[in-house]
């Protein structure tokens, strides 16, 4: 994965200074995807040490967010960069300008073998985020294809407003596939419900069960997205404890049904029903 860091790094660069020198929108918008994508290897390959840390004094919850906090940054940088590269496109589009369509069609065949000999690597790696950043390169591909094409149709038809055209249909296509992992990161970071939890259902199973007639203070939240957490008080009539702490483990059998490998049960005695 390192390797495929550094090539993308110094690729992405480069991409910056050729497509300034070939006038090329489409280019620049291609060196903020695969920055992007270099930051995502990158981020993907110091988080992944660090996610796999146990607990400790100062994160209880382990370091499984660390993992998020790379999506976060890269989806960022990735809607920043596909915003500015639209801003320059766009006027580009009804005011063409002549680009150097063959430092175009070099480039893109060398961005095509650098993205094979990057989807090989991280196609032998093990673990399921190399997999993920193999396919993603492959896809990457494709922005490439189209530049070779408009720069063999701009040798042969002074069609220049086909590259801001080009440069305008890859920032939406970034953005289309950057911001719903934003928005889902954010939603986890601010500690909101995960959208395939209903908490009202869940809340009225609970007090189904026999024996439970409130539930308050129920807080429900993932950690990383896959995991989740959840904290809640429930409010029986039962005294005897064996049976309080059979109602504790069917709402923990309940939560664990749900993802959650972090609970918090407070069970209390209300035996005037005074909560409700």
């Amino acid at each position: 994965m390192a390797i495929v860091f550094f090539m993308n790094v110094i690729f992405s660069i480069s991409e910056f200074v050729f497509g300034f020198l070939f006038n090329s929108t489409a280019i620049l918008t291609d060196a903020v995807h695969d920055f992007g994508d270099a930051l995502s290897i990158g981020l993907a390959w110091i988080f992944e040490k660090i996610s796999s840390k146990e607990p400790n004094s100062q994160y209880s919850f382990g370091h499984r967010r660390f993992s998020l906090l790379g999506a976060l940054i890269t989806s960022l940088v990735l809607i920043t960069g596909s915003i500015l590269a639209l801003l320059s496109a766009i006027p580009r589009l009804f005011n063409p300008e002549p680009v150097n369509y063959q430092g175009m069609f070099w480039l893109a065949i060398a961005a095509i073998i650098m993205n094979l000999v990057g989807t090989y690597l991280l196609s032998k790696g093990q673990s399921k985020n190399e997999k993920v950043l193999s396919l993603h390169l492959l896809e990457d591909m494709l922005g490439w294809v189209a530049i070779v094409i408009i720069s063999i149709v701009l040798h042969f038809r002074e069609w220049y407003f086909l590259d801001p055209l080009l440069s305008i249909l890859l920032a939406i296509f970034i953005l289309y596939h950057a911001v719903p992992p934003f928005l889902e990161s954010m939603n986890i970071f601010l500690e909101a419900v995960p959208h395939d939890v209903n908490l009202n259902e869940l809340k009225q199973t609970i007090l189904n069960i026999e024996g439970v007639h409130a539930v308050s203070h129920f807080h429900f939240w993932s950690i990383d997205g896959l995991e989740n957490a959840a904290s809640l008080t429930v409010y029986t009539d039962i005294e005897e404890a064996t049976s309080i702490e059979d109602i504790r483990e069917q709402i923990r059998l309940l939560l664990v049904n749900q993802h959650v490998s972090h609970s918090t049960i407070e069970m209390v005695y209300d035996p005037q029903k005074l909560v409700k």
